[in-house]
């Protein structure tokens, strides 16, 4: 017993070296596109991330970031604790597999023989190993999200489970269970999906404590899901409504000062945690004592969470909703502004509301006071309303993606059965089951909706561009096959054990699923939520070890050697994992996402106003700013958040070397319910136009002639014009404008709004614009759409990978802006940094490559200013620029990579130029063979490569190479039929 206690602990410290030496050579060593910049920047200052928060993972995301020696190593540092947190996964799931393992090959209080010492460890290695090479564990192990810690919880709080289960009828056996409380409390912290494991920590209490009947399994799953729903429900958000609701009283109703309902809450609750326990110990009441203690350790566990409104209380410059007092807290733990789903019961997509009714009264504070307003809700006729509503979204782009997986009728409400199969194909398949093949089958690429790969077959019909993407991966069914094999075995000795692991598989994977809900249009693939699921089928790959051991039995009866066969045979498994999946994991020599935050900083003059879209253009720049310190002059506003007041509010506050917004209205007009939208009403007065800022101060005043009457005693503001005027006076534009366009400066701009009304972000835009007097520089993202732009577009000025807004209309009306063509060069020949872009051995995903496309229009767009102009040594060397740092092998032809050949046909390379024709054009066509064969689902694809080829046949035209652009418009129109069909 000595011997397997000490080969058992060594092991999986071995198991735990290898895992963390894996992540640790493939870590990412900057911050990696979508949340990752959010994060570490919020663990390196300890600010405010978007909601639900996960202030576990930040407070220890700040520890680790004390390790670096200087800023720049601080994102490596962070990134590393995904990595430890996944090394520690594989390290408790080797010692989970070795207990069920040994429960499944020895008998009761048996000493394993040296043959089922073997196939003890033996699945544990290969288990935990299998997990350690998944593509979803790999991957978020080397970035600085919450995924690999959340996994970590799920894997620690099973082994703990399994440990009390071993020590049931000792004295201190409810200690473990206790430990598990608190670690509960603390995957609070870190993200909610550790939760869903209870039901089946609950089944191995019930299991161990009592004889297994039908009415004892249906009792334990319902209190184990009303335990589940306390937390979720009762404890997270419900025990900080219950404060905030006497803390609403308390300071309306009897007059006190702000808190002493919060202080009051506390010491109610503290007095009742008091009484219970001892109410407990006088009654000798071990069960209710061990709840008590339990639900005190789990809040102390989710005591993590006040380090939200404590950082919030200090205005941090990243402060996502601003919780700082009890009711703002409450709408974040909530996730309130990001809407609900409708789970069981609800309106389907095509259900108009028959009305409206006041819901629940929500708070902010006031001066004195809190102020409450009702929050409105739908209400809809019984009829609209159906059982597990899955078709519910209404949004344009979701509506069209729903057609692609049903035969949805104009008017036509969803069928029971059309729910159901959106629910099976969609929901379930295309994202649960999907994500599951590619960790246990293979791969076929990183395009979005890619699918299993099951074999490599035959490739002739496969574009070269696929077939090399570092993301195909084949595993030839053996993690599935030696999985399947786990869980028959396991399900014949040890049937409750089976049970037990496949309520963990359940729980984590299909009932999130089911959860989730989700739309058919995502913005990535979102495989990180099942993690957990994935872990739990490693357990059954493990347990395959001694499945294939009683194989081997029959032909060889050596135990020791067909222990020791299976193990190497199962070892393959991994193997073949870690081997196919190195090349698309190993982030270790990947920059470019930080790269290009700081590219886009660097398109700025000094104190500009930069907007940004989304998350990958936001994010990044986020980090390099709070963390390296970066460019903090630029003042980064993102667009969907100015359509809050908190967010506003914080624009008008300075920020490091970035001043406050030179905003013209106040706090007032921009307060949340206030000014939410301006409805477009003509007023014949002004349909000429009005000038811009007499129309703010009109906002500003409230003023009559803007107001329209909005239901019973309620009145918008509205916008009575599309047409608006605003002076310039050109002196102060000369700086910013190039000489060749100074006489183009116009003394009265005249922007025309093209949207139906105006947000409150329109509005802010429009603000700053009157208000700034040409005084800060106001830069797009190029990343923005230009329906975002309110009609700024035609008064833009290429200057980087932004736009500078500027009092210089476009000549063309179809076009964005026009090219500055000094500063454009100055920034893309000698300030931009393209690390990493021209190496082979650097994976760049499908995100990566969306920002090179964007980096290669510039130079596009550069090139043709120059030709323009009859510059044509400019225009080569900015294309022989473009071509040497991203070449097309390691960045591939993208559908603004046609632009570059008729330069170079003009500046005298007709060779190349004919040459790039001709392989582009060959090689799209063949990507579109492909993903037309390939379905619906890959559209976008379908219309990227028909663009691409668009653009190729222009470029031919352009370039003087007319058989080759007839030669390209046959297939082009075959393709174009093929679409519309």
């Amino acid at each position: 017993m000595r011997n397997y206690k000490l080969l058992n602990t060594v092991t999986g410290w071995v198991i735990f070296g290898v895992a963390l030496a894996v992540y640790t050579l493939t870590l990412e060593p900057t911050a990696s596109f979508w949340d990752c910049g959010e994060f570490i920047a919020c663990s390196y200052k300890l600010m405010v991330p978007h909601a639900p928060g996960a202030p576990l993972f930040l407070l220890v995301g700040r520890l680790f970031s004390l390790f670096a020696a200087d800023a720049s190593q601080v994102a490596w540092w962070v990134n590393f604790l995904s990595g430890l947190s996944s090394a520690f996964t594989s390290l408790f799931l080797f010692w989970t597999i070795t207990i069920l393992s040994r429960k499944a090959v020895c008998a009761a209080g048996e000493k394993p023989s040296a043959s089922k010492l073997v196939l003890i460890l033996g699945s544990g290695a290969v288990g935990a190993l299998a997990y350690t090479f998944t593509d979803t564990a790999w991957f978020s192990a080397t970035e600085a999200e919450v995924y690999a810690m959340s996994s970590f919880f799920t894997a620690i709080v099973f082994w703990a489970m399994l440990r009390w289960e071993a020590k049931v009828g000792e004295v201190t056996a409810d200690k473990w269970l206790i430990l598990i409380a608190y670690l509960v409390g603390l995957s609070i912290g870190v993200h909610l999906l550790n939760l869903v494991a209870i039901p089946a920590l609950a089944f191995i209490f019930y299991f161990r404590k009592y004889k297994p009947s039908l009415k004892g399994a249906i009792l334990t799953f319902c209190l184990s899901a009303a335990v589940l729903l306390f937390i979720l429900w009762g404890v997270i958000p419900g025990l900080p409504s219950l404060a905030g609701s006497m803390e609403v009283f308390f300071v309306n109703s009897l007059g006190f000062p702000f808190g002493a309902g919060i202080v009051a809450f506390a010491i109610l609750l503290a007095s009742a945690i008091l009484y219970s326990l001892y109410f407990s110990v006088r009654r000798n009441n071990r069960v209710l004592n061990t709840a008590i203690l339990s639900f005190v350790f789990v809040l102390i566990g989710y005591g993590s969470y006040m380090m939200i409104p404590i950082r919030s209380g200090y205005d941090t410059t990243i402060d996502i909703n601003n919780p700082e007092d009890v009711m703002s807290f409450v709408s974040y733990l909530k996730r309130e502004q990001y809407g609900d789903r409708p789970l069981l019961y609800g309106p389907q997509y095509n259900a108009q509301p028959v009305g409206q009714e006041e819901g629940p009264m929500r708070y902010t504070r006031g001066k004195d006071k809190y102020v409450g307003s009702p929050s409105i809700k739908h209400v809809y006729d019984s009829k609209d309303l159906s059982l597990l509503p899955r078709i519910y979204s209404d949004k344009p782009a979701d509506l069209q993606e729903y057609k692609k997986w049903l035969d949805l009728r104009e008017g036509q409400k969803p069928t029971f059965a059309q729910n159901l199969s959106f629910l099976l194909n969609y929901q379930l398949g295309h994202m649960y089951w999907r994500y599951f093949l590619w960790n246990f089958v293979g791969r076929e690429g990183d395009v979005q909706h890619a699918g299993a790969l099951w074999f490599r077959g035959d490739d002739s019909g496969i574009p070269a561009v696929i077939l090399q993407n570092k993301a195909r991966n084949c595993f030839y069914m053996l993690p599935l096959l030696l999985g399947i094999l786990g869980l028959l075995f396991h399900a014949r000795k040890r049937e409750q054990d089976a049970v037990v692991v496949g309520l963990i598989f359940f729980f984590t994977g299909i009932a999130i699923a089911l959860y989730l809900n989700q739309p058919p249009a995502e913005p990535r693939e979102r495989d990180y939520t099942f993690a957990a699921s994935f872990y739990a089928f490693c357990i059954w790959i493990g347990l395959g070890v001694p499945a294939l051991a009683s194989l081997f039995r029959k032909l060889w009866q050596h135990k020791v050697a067909t222990a020791a066969i299976a193990t190497a045979v199962s070892m393959a498994v991994p193997v073949l994992m870690a081997a196919e999946g190195w090349d698309d994991h190993d982030r270790s020599e990947r920059y470019f996402s930080t790269v290009s935050a700081k590219n886009l900083l660097d398109s700025c003059a000094p104190n500009a106003i930069l907007f940004t879209h989304a998350d990958n253009d936001t994010y990044p720049l986020w980090y390099v700013q709070e963390v390296e310190g970066y460019r903090t002059d630029v003042r980064v506003a993102v667009m969907t958040f100015l359509n809050t007041d908190w967010y506003i509010n914080q624009m008008m506050r300075p920020a490091y070397d970035a001043a406050a917004w030179p905003l013209s209205l106040g706090e007032e007009s921009y307060r949340q319910g206030t000014n939410d939208y301006l409805p477009f009403v003509e007023r014949p007065q002004v349909a000429a136009g009005i000038d811009l800022r007499q129309f703010m101060q009109l906002v500003q005043h409230n003023h009559p002639a803007l107001q329209v009457q909005y239901g019973q005693g309620t009145t918008l503001l509205t916008f009575p014009t599309k047409d608006f005027y605003l002076d310039v006076n050109p002196a102060l534009a000369k700086s910013f404008v190039p000489k060749y366009k100074q006489d183009s400066i116009s003394t009265k701009m005249h922007l025309q709004v093209n949207v139906p009304y105006l947000e409150k972000r329109h509005l802010v835009i429009l603000d700053l614009l009157s208000s700034n007097n040409w005084q800060r520089p106001i830069y797009f993202s190029s990343a923005i759409p230009v329906s975002d732009y309110i009609g700024l577009d035609q008064y833009a000025q290429l200057e980087g990978m932004v736009y500078r807004i500027v009092p210089v209309k476009t000549e063309s009306e179809q076009e964005q802006g026009y090219v500055n063509k000094e500063v454009l060069y100055d920034n893309l020949i000698h300030k931009f940094s393209y690390r990493s872009l021209d190496s082979n051995s650097v994976y760049l995903d499908e995100n990566y490559l969306r920002f090179t496309a964007s980096t290669r229009e510039k130079f596009a767009l550069l090139a043709e200013a120059y030709l323009q102009e009859g510059n044509t040594a400019k225009a080569k060397e900015v294309v022989d620029f473009c071509l040497a740092k991203m070449p097309l092998d390691t960045v591939p032809p993208d559908y603004f990579t046609p632009r570059l050949i008729p330069v170079l046909a003009a500046v005298g390379e007709q060779e190349q130029a004919k040459i790039l024709l001709d392989t582009i054009g060959q090689e799209t066509q063949q990507q579109l063979d492909y993903y037309f064969a390939k379905g619906a689902l890959f559209d976008r694809e379908i219309q990227l490569n028909m663009l691409k080829l668009q653009n190729l046949i222009i470029a031919a035209q352009d370039s003087g190479m007319q058989e080759q652009a007839v030669a390209l418009q046959q297939p082009f129109m075959q393709y174009l039929q093929r679409m519309r069909q």
